[in-house]
C-alpha cells in the first residue's frame, strides 16, 4: 500500500502555515491523518505535522484512483497530497483552528505509510495514564500539547545562548567521561575496558572543569550541559538533566545575580510577554527559614510562620513546653478562611505533616459566627490561649495549624511544606503569577548526626563568607557562605556561589569536612596544584534548564518538558532501559554480577 516520495514531491509549507492568502494556489502538503470522515459522496481528512491542522477535501471532481486511496486512510496514517487551495463552503468554516477557513482540493494522494490502530487517541491534554504515553513516548510526542512543550524548550534554549553571547560568554563544552566524586549525589559508573577496575562517572556537574576554565583565563563560561545525579526521583528530578550552567572570573556574588537577572528579564519577555520589575527582592536563608520554613519560600501566598515558643514555654502543656526545654520550638501558621474545612480535611493535613517527621498538628479553628474548635485549647490557660490568638492576628474564618518538635527542622519542614499543600488545597494560586527572589547567606555547613560530621550544603569549593572565616576552626556550623538561590514560585530555579580560590581556605575547607591531607590530594590535587599558577576571584551559577521551562509553561511535572524522560524507578519504559548486557561485554570490562542472593 505504501508509496514512495519522488523528487517532485516537495512540501510547499507546513499545514498550520497556510491561510486566506493562499487560496487557488497549487500545493504539496505532508503529515499524518488525525482523522478521516466519509459523509458518502464526500470525504474529509483531517492533516497533522508539528504546525496544525489542515482539511484535505475529496469530493465528485476528484480523480477516481485518488478518492479511491482517501477512502482506505486511518488515523495515524502518513500522506502527501497536492492540490489546489480553496475557502471552505458556507456554513464549514471551523473556527477553532487556524486554518479552519480554507482546505485544499486534493487531485493527488500517496500513503506514504500505513498505521496500526494506536493505543490511546492522538489529541491535546490527554487523560491517558502516563505509564502508557511513556511506554509509546514517540505516538505521545504527536500530540499537539507536547510538540508545543518540546518547541518551546528549544525556543528557550536559543534566547540562553543569545543573551549570554551578547553578554560575553563563550560556549566550551566539557567532559562527560569524569573523575568520580566523593561528595553529593550517587554518581553514575562507567568502567573503563582499558583500564580494568577503574571506572569514570558520568558528570553531576560541569563544576571542576568550569573552574578550571576561568584558571585557564576563559574570564566567562556558558554550556547547556547535560548533568547525571544516581538519586530519588521526584516530580522535578530526573537522573539525567540538562542545566544552564554558568562561571564569571573577577565578580562578586552581587556581578553575577546582576547578569542572571537580566537574563531572567529577557526570557520572560521574549518567551512569555512579560515585564519583570529589577533587582529582584533578596532574602537571607536565615530570615526564609523563620518566615517560611523553607529555603524556596512561594510568596504567591501567605501563610507566614510566627513563633510561639516565648508564649508557651513554660505551659503545662508539655507538648508544647518540652519541646521549648529540648532545644526546639513551637511555631504555627494561620490559614485565611481554612476555618471552612472539615475535621476529615484537618486530619488529612495532621497525616500530612507525620510525613515530614512531625508527630503531630495542633490546630485551632475560629468559625464565622465567633465560635471555635480546638485539638489543644483546653490544655492550656486562657491567657495562654489569648496570647496564641493575639500573635496569629485571629479572626472569625481563620485556622491556626501549629508544630511543636525538639528540632527545629522538623518544625520548620512539616510548617514550610503544610504552609504549600494548603495553598493547593484552597486553589488560592493564580495562573500566571510569578514570584521570584533570591536566598542568601546560606550556612556553608550542615552536620549530619548519623555520621557524625560536617557535609558542604553547597559543594566543597563554595566561598566562607569572609567575617566568619574565623569560625571554620571553632564553630563550622555557624560559617555562611557566599551562595545564592534563585526561587521562582516556590522552586529552587538555580544557584550558585562564589568560589574558594585560595588554596589554604581550600584545605582548611577540606580538612573540616573530615579529609587527611592524603584523601584530599589524592582526589582533588589537581585542582590545588592548578591553584598555585594564578587563579583569579571567580563565581558561577547554573539554572535548572528542565525546571526553568517547566517553570515558564506553568507544569509541575518536568517529564512533560523532557522528549524522552525516566519514570519513578530511573527506568525508561520506551526502550526498557537499563537492560542486562551478555557475558562478553562484562568480561571485556572485567566485571562480575553477584546476584542479591549471593
Amino acid at each position: 500500500m505504501a508509496e514512495l516520495l519522488s523528487k517532485n514531491d516537495k512540501r510547499t509549507k507546513y499545514c498550520g502555515e497556510f491561510s486566506t492568502a493562499d487560496i487557488g494556489s497549487s500545493v504539496c502538503v505532508m503529515g499524518w491523518a488525525q482523522k478521516q470522515r466519509d459523509l458518502g459522496g464526500l470525504i474529509f481528512i483531517d492533516l497533522r505535522d508539528r504546525s496544525g491542522i489542515i482539511q484535505l477535501a475529496f469530493d465528485e471532481n476528484t480523480p477516481e484512483e485518488v478518492y479511491k486511496s482517501a477512502f482506505k486512510v486511518r488515523s495515524e496514517f502518513v500522506l502527501c497530497a497536492k492540490g489546489v487551495v480553496r475557502a471552505r463552503g458556507e456554513g464549514a468554516v471551523n473556527k477553532n483552528i487556524p486554518t479552519g477557513e480554507i482546505e485544499i482540493a486534493v487531485n493527488e494522494l500517496k500513503i506514504l505509510s500505513a498505521a496500526a490502530t494506536p493505543p490511546f487517541a492522538i489529541v491535546e491534554n490527554s487523560d491517558v495514564k502516563a505509564e502508557l504515553r511513556l511506554k509509546h513516548r514517540y505516538l505521545d510526542l504527536r500530540r499537539p500539547d507536547m510538540q508545543s512543550r518540546i518547541i518551546a524548550r528549544s525556543k528557550i534554549a536559543k534566547i540562553t545562548r543569545d543573551y549570554f553571547e551578547e553578554q560575553g560568554f563563550i560556549e566550551i563544552e566539557t567532559p562527560n567521561l569524569v573523575k568520580p566524586t566523593p561528595e553529593g549525589a550517587r554518581d553514575y559508573l562507567v568502567p573503563s575496558r582499558v583500564h580494568p577496575g577503574s571506572f569514570y562517572a558520568l558528570p553531576q556537574s560541569p563544576q571542576l572543569y568550569k573552574q578550571l576554565l576561568m584558571l585557564s583565563g576563559f574570564d566567562r563560561y556558558l554550556q547547556i550541559a547535560r548533568c547525571y545525579r544516581d538519586e530519588d526521583l521526584r516530580a522535578d528530578r530526573q537522573p539525567e538533566f540538562t542545566q544552564i550552567d554558568e562561571e564569571l572570573s573577577f565578580v562578586t556574588q552581587d556581578d553575577v545575580i546582576e547578569i542572571n537577572e537580566g537574563f531572567l528579564k529577557r526570557v520572560f519577555k521574549e518567551f512569555l510577554g512579560r515585564d519583570i520589575e529589577l533587582p529582584l527582592p533578596r532574602m537571607t536563608y536565615a530570615e526564609a527559614m523563620e518566615r517560611f520554613g523553607s529555603d524556596k519560600p512561594d510568596l504567591r501566598f501567605g501563610y507566614e510562620l510566627k513563633n510561639l515558643s516565648e508564649i508557651v514555654k513554660n505551659s503545662e502543656f508539655k507538648v508544647f513546653s518540652g519541646a521549648v526545654e529540648a532545644g526546639g520550638s513551637v511555631r504555627a501558621i494561620n490559614i485565611d478562611g481554612g476555618a471552612r474545612m472539615s475535621r476529615k480535611e484537618i486530619d488529612s493535613l495532621v497525616e500530612f505533616v507525620k510525613t515530614y517527621r512531625a508527630k503531630g498538628l495542633a490546630w485551632y479553628k475560629y468559625a464565622e459566627d465567633g465560635t471555635f474548635s480546638s485539638s489543644y485549647a483546653k490544655f492550656l490557660t486562657d491567657d495562654e490561649n489569648k496570647a496564641i490568638l493575639d500573635a496569629m492576628n485571629a479572626k472569625p474564618g481563620d485556622l491556626i495549624l501549629i508544630v511543636a518538635d525538639a528540632k527545629n527542622n522538623v518544625v520548620f519542614d512539616s510548617l514550610g511544606a503544610l504552609r504549600r499543600e494548603i495553598a493547593f488545597r484552597l486553589n488560592v494560586i493564580k495562573p500566571g503569577d510569578f514570584k521570584m527572589l533570591w536566598i542568601t547567606e546560606f550556612p556553608l555547613l550542615e552536620y549530619d548526626d548519623e555520621d557524625g560530621r560536617f557535609y558542604a550544603k553547597h559543594h566543597p569549593f563554595t566561598m566562607p563568607m569572609e567575617e566568619d572565616l574565623e569560625y571554620l576552626d571553632t564553630d563550622p556550623g555557624r560559617v555562611r557562605a557566599i551562595a545564592y538561590d534563585i526561587v521562582i514560585n516556590g522552586t529552587e530555579a538555580g544557584g550558585g556561589s562564589v568560589r574558594i580560590n585560595i588554596p589554604e581556605i581550600q584545605q582548611k575547607m577540606f580538612s573540616v569536612l573530615g579529609m587527611e591531607k592524603e584523601e584530599y590530594e589524592e582526589k582533588f590535587g589537581f585542582l590545588l596544584e592548578a591553584y598555585r599558577y594564578g587563579a583569579p576571584p571567580h563565581a558561577g551559577l547554573a539554572f535548572g534548564f528542565d525546571r526553568l521551562v517547566s517553570l515558564l509553561l506553568e507544569i509541575e511535572d518536568i517529564r512533560d518538558v523532557i522528549a524522552f524522560p525516566k519514570v519513578q524507578n530511573a527506568s525508561e519504559l520506551m526502550t526498557g532501559a537499563p537492560a542486562p548486557t551478555d557475558m562478553k561485554a562484562l568480561n571485556e570490562l572485567s566485571i562480575a554480577v553477584v546476584n542479591e542472593e549471593e
